[in-house]
Formats: structure tokens, C-alpha cells, sequence
């Protein structure tokens, strides 16, 4: 059995996250989704506009995954040590290296391959863009009932 990790916020899903999690599932018999905390979030990214529990149980419900968990608050490997992946799965704009993350995995006595996943093109599905169309529309009162 091959065994998949794919991580991420996944703060707000959207097609780009269904892309990803399609494509990680192809490359094993089992996903599994490690949906990073709220803390390490704000650390990495931005404060999330969901909490950790609820963006778990969303990814959880997917149909390409297998199980969701939380991540570690301390140490990102720990869950890798925890799961032993065979294969790490990357999104294309994750800020990750490839290699350096197959080195700390094999020193820590988890030989995972550690590939990078293709673009869905359509940037305006990004998590950020959604938001910002949002607060364009209700900038401008588009959409709303009048």
C-alpha cells in the first residue's frame, strides 16, 4: 500500500484545492491530509478565517481523501515521522524544497519521494483572490439587492 501526504491551510476550499488533492490521491492507494494549525497558519501565511477543527472536518469530507489530520504545533516533521508517507505531495505554489524535505524525511528515518504537483490554471480560484473579489463587490454594492 502506498501512502500519500499532501499539507496545506485549506482556509477557504476552492477548485485549486479539489486540483491538488485529485492529483495526490493518484499517486497512492490511501491520502492522507495533514491541515495545518492555526498557529503554525498565522506563522506561515495569515491568520485563517477558519479554525483548525472545522478546516480539518471540510478536507475530511472530500472525496479524495482518505483521512485529515491536524498538524504538529511544534515540529512539521513529527506527523511526517507519525504517518510514514512513502510519497509527499507538493502544490505547485507551496514555498517547500523538494530535496530538502526528502533529506530531513530520511534522516528521520522516513525515505518519502517528494514530488511537486502540476498548476490548475485559473489563479483567480486562489484563496486570496476569491477574497479580494469579494471585497470588490461589497466595495461597489455589486450583487446586492436593491
Amino acid at each position: 500500500m502506498v501512502r500519500v501526504m499532501a499539507t496545506g491551510v485549506f482556509d477557504l476550499l476552492h477548485p485549486g484545492h479539489l486540483h491538488f488533492l485529485t492529483e495526490a490521491r493518484q499517486l497512492g492507494d490511501e491520502l492522507v491530509v495533514v491541515v495545518a494549525r492555526d498557529q503554525t497558519a498565522r506563522r506561515l501565511k495569515r491568520q485563517p478565517y477558519l479554525p483548525e477543527h472545522i478546516r480539518r472536518e471540510m478536507v475530511a469530507a472530500l472525496k479524495p481523501v482518505d483521512r485529515a489530520v491536524l498538524g504538529s504545533t511544534t515540529d512539521i516533521y513529527q506527523t511526517v515521522v507519525d504517518l510514514k508517507p512513502d510519497i509527499i505531495a507538493l502544490g505547485f505554489d507551496q514555498r517547500w524544497n523538494e530535496v530538502e524535505i526528502a533529506a530531513e524525511c530520511a534522516r528521520r528515518g522516513v525515505p518519502a519521494k517528494v514530488v511537486r504537483l502540476s498548476e490548475l490554471r485559473h489563479d483567480e480560484l486562489a484563496t486570496r483572490r476569491i477574497v479580494e473579489r469579494i471585497l470588490e463587490r461589497a466595495r461597489t454594492g455589486e450583487g446586492s439587492a436593491t
